[in-house]
This record gives structure tokens, sequence and C-alpha cells, in this order.
């Protein structure tokens, strides 16, 4: 089956929630977030950029990712990219990363930010390909669980492009920003 990638929409919000809890049962956002982030994603002051990877299936479409970035004076954070673990490995995760990185050139970023898991080093490889490097660490960052997050930065997201991978190593599960 092939994706179609459309800004995220309220209606979308339900859809969202139970791939949410699927991917990330311990700390799964709730409809309040998505909701507060959806309320910056349109109109004049737009700050934020959701977007859902969509499929046609026989009853209407069915949602398989989501990802979002929020941009603020020049500086964009990958909020979330979470991909249905039975389309991971199909290069949807660059797909969504593609976008947020094309919108966060739109915002004028000149830098994009993102935290992940320490243990998530297949979408730590996915962020490598597309120029992400390291820079820190946010120890505990992860609940439950006290995982640590890696903090990686991208400068430039204008010139940035996915590097070719061999097929399967593009499965990102998903990189979460509670703060």
């Amino acid at each position: 089956m092939t994706h179609v990638l459309r800004e995220l929409r309220w209606w979308d919000i339900e859809p969202v929630l139970e791939l949410e809890k699927e991917l990330f049962p311990d700390d799964a956002w709730s409809r309040g977030m998505f909701w507060s982030e959806l309320a910056h994603a349109r109109g004049p002051g737009a700050s934020r950029r959701y977007v859902a990877a969509v499929e046609s299936t026989g009853e209407g479409e069915c949602i398989v990712g989501y990802a979002g970035l929020a941009a603020v004076g020049g500086l964009g954070d990958v909020q979330t990219i979470a991909v249905a673990a039975d389309r991971q490995g199909t290069g949807l995760g660059s797909a969504l990363l593609t976008d947020l990185l094309r919108h966060a050139t739109a915002f004028e970023c000149t830098e994009v930010l993102l935290e992940v898991r320490v243990d998530n080093n297949r979408a730590q490889k996915l962020y490598e390909r597309f120029g992400f490097e390291p820079i820190g660490f946010r120890r505990g960052y992860y609940q439950p669980g006290n995982v640590d997050a890696l903090v990686m930065r991208l400068t430039d997201p204008s010139t940035a492009t996915a590097s070719e991978a061999p097929f399967g190593e593009d499965s990102v599960q998903g990189t979460e920003t509670h703060g």
C-alpha cells in the first residue's frame, strides 16, 4: 500500500491516540496535548506542523504514521514521529521527517533539535542519515523507566536530505518530547 501525507487535523486525534497508545504505552500523549499542538498549527501565527500518513482502505482511510514540529525564533523542535509497527521499514519515517524539515525551512528555522531514546538505535540512524548530530543527553527524560534521551541537532534544515540506507533501516518507532 502507498501512503499520502497530509496535514493532521482535529478529526484525526482519535485514530492518532490509538496509534500513540500502541507505540508509546508508557508515555503516550493525551488528547489535550494533541489539541493544544494543533491549535498552533494553522493561521497567520502558526508555529507548528503536524502531518499524518494515511492509506486508503475499502472503508475510508487509515492513519499509519504521524509527526509534529514546533518552530519558534529560528529553532525547530521535532515533537514526535511515529510509524505503525507493521509499516516500519517502508520509508515512511523518512517521508515524515522530510515533510517536517521542509516546514522547518518554511518557518525559517536555522537549526532543528530532537530527543530520542538512547536505546532507540534505529531512529538514531534515521536522524543521522538526515545530518542530525548528537549534542548531549537529558538524564531520565523518558518515564517511566528513567531512560535517558539523546539530544540531536541539525544545522540548516534547508540542505538536509537523507543519505541512502538499506531497506528496513528506516523503521523509526518514534521520538517524543513530553516536556
